[in-house]
């Protein structure tokens, strides 16, 4: 249904991040968290970071990220949850 081409896509080219160690495809340009969040299949109440030069940036929930591929995520239980 959609590939990584841009065919079909102007302005919305597909690029792949790594989200939990899985490669996935999201579009190129503004993300919310949610939307990474979806694309990388993240449970329901965990949290994501982004992993920059070695170290993780916490992200807010209702944040966005400029995507140009390649990026990194990493999700977690969010902090305070009971087991």
């Amino acid at each position: 249904m959609t590939n990584s081409s841009s065919e079909g896509n102007h302005g919305r080219d597909f690029v792949d991040i790594v989200v939990d160690g899985t490669n996935r495809q999201i579009h190129r340009g503004r993300n919310t968290i949610a939307e990474i969040k979806q694309v990388g299949q993240v449970p329901a109440g965990y949290d994501l970071d982004q992993i920059v030069d070695g170290q993780l940036s916490p992200l807010a929930d209702d944040a966005s990220v400029t995507i140009k591929g390649g990026e990194t995520f990493q999700s977690h239980p969010k902090d305070g949850a009971s087991s």
